[in-house]
């Protein structure tokens, strides 16, 4: 079968690792209570900067954030690597930008999760890919985003939302904890 991951909030938890380097950066304790109840992606809000300056304090931390420490879910690794040891197709397919592709290619390798480099897609926007993804025709694929889950509805692709504070509304599979994952695409 093949199998497509999107990175970051899926596999790896960038979100809340981004939200203590904020704490840190900002010289802040916003409460990891406050992180979990953020109803969208952005984390800014939670430490009082405009959309401006929340984005701005993006760019000038997204090496840091993505290169460093960054935890990937418990079992993640564990699962990827048992699916590519049966014998299934990994993909990764994510969005981060262009420049950071082979870099965040070998970080996730260093990470310990199998990894293929002609399997590797990176540097598209969000609604890049459902193209991708359809043109592969991935049998599972795994996001955390609305925004590409709600384009693969219709499809034949089994997709399955990785549980977020901000992806409440979907109706998709949803992925709690890396341990479910084989009884939520796998029948009976």
């Amino acid at each position: 079968m093949k199998f497509g991951f999107d990175i970051d909030d899926t596999l790896i938890d960038l979100r809340r690792h981004a939200f203590h380097l904020y704490n840190k950066k900002l010289g802040q304790s916003v409460g990891i209570d406050v992180f979990e109840a953020i109803p969208t992606v952005e984390i800014h809000e939670a430490f009082g900067l405009t959309g401006e300056q929340g984005n701005q304090m993006w760019k000038d931390t997204m090496e840091e954030i993505y290169f460093t420490d960054c935890p990937s879910y418990e079992y993640a690794k564990e699962v990827l690597n048992k699916l590519a040891e049966e014998g299934h197709e990994i993909y990764y397919i994510t969005s981060r930008p262009k420049k950071f592709c082979q870099q965040t290619r070998e970080w996730v390798k260093a990470q310990g999760f199998p990894v293929v480099d002609a399997r590797f897609y990176c540097g598209m926007q969000d609604h890049e890919k459902i193209d991708i993804i359809k043109d592969l025709a991935l049998d599972v694929y795994v996001d955390d985003k609305p925004a590409v889950l709600n384009t693969l509805a219709d499809s034949k692709t089994v997709a399955i939302v990785k549980n977020q504070s901000y992806n409440q509304q979907l109706s998709f599979p949803r992925l709690v904890n890396w341990q479910q994952f084989e009884s939520l695409w796998k029948t009976p």
